[in-house]
């Protein structure tokens, strides 16, 4: 069943619809929300979103349960392309938990909280954004990492990254959810603009194991691997020094030693290497850019470091 939950009316008589699917077999009310689009030019859930849909549609025997399908919370960016919402250039994932009398941005991100509010779980997938590419992975903050972890453990992902309390934004749709009590678990993978389809079968493996840990999947799934988590753990960052063409030697999720080279930034105006990149830590390479063009500051990597004082696990 196809359902608007949202609506706001458009110039030359359109309207802007946001819209999810209820796929309901069984008498479980166990409620699984899977929700992206939030961002017009993160396209990896979008794949997700078709391959659990159409899994579930061709096994709908096994479902016990409600999965709640919300592929494009963001439609008209995704079909201009545009990361934030066109023509008010605002990213729609720093207005929640938004107002039913506020702007028209406002009003659309209260009804879609309202919405998605009382689910088991919600699953809020993003991807990286054009410039870097990232490692499978959860995003938590600490204060909600007890209740998250036993679930986030489950979802076939590679790495579980706990920030601190500082570092999350209150106005992001995770971090409503979360505070009303709908454990909201935060995605990010791949890169933008593009769909690793990889990533995705590996997203679909762990949303099928959680669905069966929920007991709303009595199907056979496959097993998961076990994440590496960053508690007690800190996060390096390379940035350039040099402006310049980015070029990794490097592999992404490669373990490297602090010092080891990494990349070079090169100039193809004078031919030259203006900066020899190296590792500023230890650790697993989570994060590695993408977009070669580079200025002084941008980010080339992130290095997840081994436990403080022991061996890496």
């Amino acid at each position: 069943m196809t359902e608007t939950i949202a609506s706001a009316a458009l110039a030359v008589h359109e309207n802007l619809n946001i819209q999810k699917r209820r796929i309901q077999k069984g008498e479980k009310k166990t409620r699984l929300s899977l929700v992206t689009g939030t961002h017009g030019d993160e396209l990896e859930g979008q794949y997700l979103a078709y391959m659990v849909g159409s899994f579930i549609d061709q096994n709908i025997d096994m479902l016990d349960g409600i999965v709640d399908i919300y592929p494009a919370l963001n439609p008209m960016g995704i079909d201009s392309i545009t990361r934030g919402i066109p023509m008010f250039d605002l990213d729609m994932n720093r207005v929640f938990p938004g107002s039913k009398n506020g702007t028209m941005a406002e009003m659309l991100c209260a009804s879609i909280v309202d919405d998605i509010s009382g689910s088991d779980v919600c699953i809020d997938v993003h991807s990286s954004n054009i410039f870097l590419k990232e490692i499978p992975q959860i995003r938590m903050s600490a204060p909600t990492a007890q209740t998250l972890l036993p679930y986030a453990i489950l979802m076939n992902v590679d790495f579980i990254w706990i920030h601190d309390a500082a570092t999350v934004l209150e106005s992001t749709l995770a971090h409503t959810l979360n505070t009303r009590g709908t454990k909201t678990l935060v995605v990010e993978m791949g890169v933008g603009m593009r769909i690793t389809k990889e990533y995705c079968r590996q997203l679909f493996d762990g949303v099928m194991y959680l669905m069966k840990e929920l007991g709303m999947w009595k199907g056979e799934i496959a097993s998961v691997r076990e994440p590496i988590v960053s508690e007690g753990r800190e996060v390096g960052f390379v940035n350039s020094d040099a402006a310049g063409i980015f070029v990794p030697c490097a592999n992404f999720g490669d373990t490297v030693k602090k010092g080891d080279h990494i990349g070079d930034v090169v100039d193809p105006l004078t031919s030259e290497v203006v900066e020899k990149v190296k590792a500023v830590c230890d650790g697993l390479i989570f994060t590695l850019r993408e977009y070669p063009v580079v200025y002084g500051g941008s980010l080339l990597a992130r290095i997840l470091q081994p436990v403080s004082g022991g061996e890496d696990k």
